[in-house]
């Protein structure tokens, strides 16, 4: 081999060697561009706040007050204000708005007071004096923090409908329509920001400031502000390379691809907003570490102490304070960590409000469900994840007689049944750690209740309690399945599981006596939500007495057994093509409005008309009459 060609394989080496030591550094390096040389004063850095924040709060909770010689109403008042901080540090990263409030507060005060930060050294903490030097994050939150100034916590949905946030955004280096996404880009933010921003007074600066301060110290990072605005929810964790996962050096065409992209994005900068049933990117938005990503999934499912979260108890179903539902899940359960937190409106948590004013043929379709409800038709209510099933069974649950006495059994507490209608008879059961799913329905059976709302049949253990209800008392529930076929599937081989029936002609059959209708719910790709249809179940009963009794009278053996074989395989062939229930679309949506299709069975209307009041019964049969007849 020539020394040329040896010098060739050495240049060939380095640069592979030098590619590989690019990619290390563009993996590791900062989110951020670096700040003006005198950020490198501690003092007025985030970190640096933070500690002094601490150790002022922890001596505001925990020093000896006795020695200074106070009054006894001057004690007093200082050690209720210790208490109330005390409280509120402990409460303030639960969802409950009060104490965070009162935290951020307590933190301006030390900050104004004791700290020393005035109009020029807060701009060393974030530069509001030069944009340039602003990062995405930066902008996004003083775009944030004037918004909800002005519209409170709406201030999400505001500033998405202004700027058109919640529309499908291509990738301009690559054509092709898969590409296609819901995302918001730092690009966006920047443009976003000069059309809005404003000159700031030293109040609005410090604002900004004590709540990166209270995010990052006791609240839930990057996404403290978003999760308590009036959303669907939102997640983080979901998207990204798992930090664990990174293996650069092992394929050149990764480290050839690198050399020439963006950096890839970790599990860490991943936060997706729910807006409007649309999973929305916030591509602009990470949580810098995953160091900072576990601290925020350990904290958010803490409301009133659900347990640990651990590699043995790999995920955890909670709610917050204000009602949001939260799931956290961890390695080795999970690749990564995540958290999921889904949001609820109560504002709609009425037919009326729940089913947009402008669609047509509305009060069909609301007026159809409110008789259902109030004549205790056995209802299910499908769809898919974020198509609305919960919302509406709070708004279904609206249209109750206040008569009912009503009894909710929930993974997680979600309805909140008892916030909306706080004079109302309710009350609302779960599944712990130490009481199974099975006992708290055995304990609800117990509970003088004469409407059942189940939040969501996923465990085949419920379906028989459901049926055995069903048979005495209302009962309205919620499911994933597609079709109507395929929820009386799904409940027909749960019964079969649980053996309680073992053939599943006899299963299918007692699941059609008892299951009177179906709510189907629809979320678009677009974002858009709404009732499909409205189905009734029409149970079919058939005589199956086919077997010939003459083969007993038939001496000859054989003859009788001809005749015995023939007629059992006449029930067997019916049996096994036996349809056991028609399903019948009383409702449906169509080209943007609600429509009539088929009419209420009369069985149905004769029985719902038996429980309905007298004002009731004349406005329903006058709605029938009207409707389809």
């Amino acid at each position: 081999m020539s020394i040329g060609h040896l010098i060739n394989y050495a240049l060939i080496i380095l640069m592979l060697f030098l590619a590989g030591v690019l990619v290390f550094f563009k993996l590791t390096e900062k989110r951020h561009p670096r700040r003006d040389p005198h950020d490198l004063d501690s003092k007025y850095t985030i970190p640096g706040m933070i500690e002094y924040v601490k150790a002022a709060l922890n001596d505001m909770t925990t020093s000896n007050i006795e020695h200074l010689g106070l009054t006894e109403d001057e004690y007093n008042r200082r050690m209720n204000q210790r208490l109330q901080l005390q409280k509120a540090l402990k409460s303030c990263s639960t969802g409950d708005l009060q104490d965070k409030n009162y935290v951020k507060n307590t933190i301006f005060d030390l900050l104004l007071k004791t700290y020393g930060l005035n109009e020029k050294n807060i701009n060393q903490v974030i530069p509001f004096d030069n944009k340039k030097a602003l990062t995405a994050k930066d902008k996004f939150e003083i775009i944030l923090y004037l918004y909800k100034k002005k519209h409170g916590y709406d201030a999400v949905n505001v500033l998405f409908e202004a700027y058109a946030l919640a529309e499908l955004v291509s990738d301009p280096d690559i054509d092709d329509e898969a590409e296609v996404s819901y995302k918001v880009t730092g690009r966006k933010i920047d443009e976003i920001f000069k059309n809005e921003y404003k000159s700031l007074s030293f109040e609005d600066m410090l604002m900004i400031v004590v709540q990166r301060i209270y995010q990052e110290y006791k609240g839930f990072g990057v996404i403290d502000e978003l999760r308590d605005m009036k959303i669907d929810g939102l997640s983080g964790g979901v998207s990204g390379v798992p930090i664990d996962k990174i293996e650069p050096w092992d394929d050149m065409s990764y480290l050839a691809k690198q050399m020439n992209t963006k950096k890839t994005p970790l599990n860490y900068d991943s936060v997706w907003i729910l807006f409007k049933g649309k999973p929305i990117h916030l591509e602009f938005l990470s949580f810098e570490s995953e160091a900072e990503l576990r601290r925020v999934c350990q904290n958010i499912y803490r409301y009133n102490n659900p347990g640990q979260l651990s590699e043995t108890n790999g995920y955890k179903i909670n709610e917050m304070k204000d009602g949001s539902r939260v799931v956290v899940v961890r390695p080795g359960f999970s690749e990564s960590w995540a958290f999921f937190v889904r949001k609820f409106d109560t504002a709609k948590a009425d037919l009326e409000h729940y089913i947009p004013q402008d669609v047509k043929g509305r009060k069909i379709a609301i007026k159809t469900i409110r008789y259902l409800v109030r004549s205790g038709r056995i209802t299910a209510v499908t769809g898919p994840t974020g198509s609305g099933k919960t919302t509406l069974l709070m708004a279904m649950a609206g249209e109750m007689y206040k008569t009912h006495s009503l009894r909710v059994f929930e993974m997680a507490f979600e309805l909140h049944l008892r916030k909306i209608f706080s004079d109302w008879n309710v009350l609302t059961i779960r599944e712990t750690d130490s009481i199974s799913g099975q006992e708290g329905l055995d304990v609800t059976k117990k509970l003088d209740g004469t409407a059942y709302m189940l939040g969501e049949i996923a465990q085949d253990e419920v379906v028989p309690w459901m049926i055995q209800m069903a048979q005495q008392a209302d009962v309205f529930f919620t499911h994933h399945a597609k079709t109507f076929k395929a929820l009386v599937k799904y409940l027909r081989n749960s019964l079969l599981k649980m053996r309680i029936f073992s053939n599943e002609l006899i299963a299918e059959e007692q699941i059609v006596s008892v299951l009177n209708f179906d709510i189907h719910l629809v979320r678009k790709r677009n974002g858009q939500r709404y009732i499909e249809r409205i189905t009734e179940c029409i149970p079919l009963i058939e005589d199956n007495n086919d077997f010939s009794v003459s083969f007993r009278e038939i001496k000859d053996p054989e003859e009788r057994m001809a005749v015995f074989m023939e007629s059992f395989m006449k029930v067997f062939k019916k049996n096994g093509n036996r349809k056991l229930f028609d399903e019948r679309n009383i409702v449906e949506y169509r080209n943007g409005e609600y429509v009539a299709v088929h009419p209420i069975s009369e069985r149905h209307i004769e029985e719902m008309m038996d429980v309905l009041t007298d004002k009731d019964q004349a406005d329903f049969k006058q709605f029938i009459e009207e409707t389809w007849r």
